[in-house]
């Protein structure tokens, strides 16, 4: 578990399946995405895809709690993916929308980050965003993150947002 000032980011459970339809069923989050909105099934086999990557790797999406209502809202972490034949570690985050404008997805990006490079001694880390996605992408440039590249994703442009371990 990480703790923040707002919140705590706890190892995401079976359980969090209503919260976690809550945030996947809003059209403003889902906008980010290819806007169609989860359903339970959806729920359970991205919930699923994302506890066999904790069993793999031993770290993956964290839970966001926010400790004033005790409410999940939303989910932040880090995912092994590919990005043009390379192999990266994608640290991404997704808030309901009524917490937004708060500052609660830096606060939590800015935990997930310092908790990669401190505790599991990764050396970079990026970040896929539509450049539609504004807020976004201030976030990652909030954590240190900057843009590299452009690329092509499925029928979806991205932008590489990346960010190395700073030398001690």
């Amino acid at each position: 578990m990480i703790a923040t000032e707002r919140l705590l980011l706890r190892k995401m459970i079976k359980e969090d399946i209503g919260d976690l339809l809550l945030l996947f069923t809003d059209p403003k989050v889902m906008q980010s995405f290819d806007g169609n909105l989860f359903d339970n099934v959806q729920m359970e086999r991205w919930i699923q895809r994302n506890l066999s990557h904790q069993d793999k790797y031993g770290y993956g999406l964290f839970s966001i709690i926010h400790k004033e209502d005790g409410i999940l809202i939303g989910d932040c972490g880090l995912e092994h993916i590919e990005v043009a034949g390379k192999p990266e570690v994608e640290l991404g985050y997704d808030l309901r929308s009524d917490y937004w404008g708060q500052g609660l997805a830096t606060e939590a990006a800015t935990a997930v980050r310092d908790f990669a490079f401190n505790e599991l001694a990764l050396s970079r880390l990026i970040s896929l965003i539509r450049p539609t996605n504004v807020a976004s992408r201030r976030v990652a440039e909030k954590i240190g993150m900057s843009k590299e590249r452009q690329i092509e994703r499925g029928k979806r442009s991205y932008f590489v947002y990346a960010l190395s371990k700073p030398e001690v």
